[in-house]
C-alpha cells in the first residue's frame, strides 16, 4: 500500500484548478488502496522564515517560544516528508513562480542536517526513496518556456532535498478561454490516469 502526500498550495480554496486536480488524483489514488494524507498550506498558513525563525531552525537549549513552535512545526512537515511513499504538489503559477504559501513550506523543511547536507562533494538530499508528482497549473501557455519559473524550480528543490524521480502534470491555457481550460483539465486529468502509484 502506498502512502501520499498531498501538498496543496492554491489561495483560492474551491475555486482553485490545481486542487480540484488533486483531489480528482486523491480520488483515483484512494480506490486503487493508497492512503492520502493533505497538507494545505493556503487554508492553513505557514510562518514566513524570518530571522529569529531561521536562527531558531538550528535547535538548542535557548529559543524562545515563537523559535520552538516553528522548529516543532517543521520536524512535523519533514515528518509528513518521511512518513510517506509519494509527494504531490499543487504548483499554479503565480506571476511566473510558486505561491509564497508554497515557498514557505520549502523554507521549512529545507533544513541543513535533517533533509539535506553539505559534503566535500556538493549538497546532498536525505529524503531518499520517495517519488514526486507536480501538479502545474498556468492560466497561460508556459510549459517548456523561458517564462516557467514553477517547475524547474520545484524539480531543483525535490533534488536537492533527495527526490529525484519526478513526473509533472500540466494544466495549462487555464485563463485563456473557455475551451482552452476545458482542454487543459482534460489533458491533466489524462496524465494523471496514466501515472502509477
Amino acid at each position: 500500500m502506498s502512502n501520499v502526500l498531498l501538498v496543496k498550495s492554491s489561495i483560492l480554496g474551491e475555486y482553485s484548478q490545481s486542487g480540484l486536480l488533486l483531489d480528482y488524483l486523491a480520488a483515483s489514488w484512494k480506490e486503487q488502496g493508497a492512503e492520502i494524507a493533505v497538507r494545505d498550506v493556503a487554508a492553513e498558513p505557514l510562518p514566513i522564515l524570518d530571522g529569529e525563525l531561521a536562527g531558531g531552525m538550528r535547535g538548542g537549549d535557548n529559543l524562545n517560544p515563537r523559535q520552538q513552535q516553528a522548529l516543532a512545526l517543521s520536524d512535523k512537515l519533514i515528518q509528513e516528508l518521511k512518513d510517506n511513499d509519494t509527494i504531490v504538489i499543487a504548483a499554479p503559477m503565480y506571476n511566473f513562480t510558486i505561491p509564497a504559501q508554497l515557498k514557505t513550506w520549502v523554507d521549512l523543511v529545507a533544513r541543513a542536517g535533517v533533509t539535506f547536507r553539505y559534503t566535500a562533494a556538493g549538497a546532498e538530499g536525505l529524503i531518499t526513496g520517495k517519488k514526486a508528482v507536480i501538479v502545474a497549473t498556468f492560466g497561460g501557455l508556459h510549459k517548456d518556456t523561458d517564462e516557467d519559473f514553477v517547475v524547474p524550480y520545484l524539480k531543483r528543490f525535490l533534488s536537492f532535498i533527495g527526490i529525484d524521480a519526478v513526473e509533472v502534470v500540466y494544466a495549462e491555457g487555464l485563463n485563456i478561454s473557455p475551451e482552452l481550460k476545458e482542454k487543459g483539465i482534460a489533458d491533466a486529468k489524462l496524465a494523471i490516469d496514466a501515472l502509477a502509484i
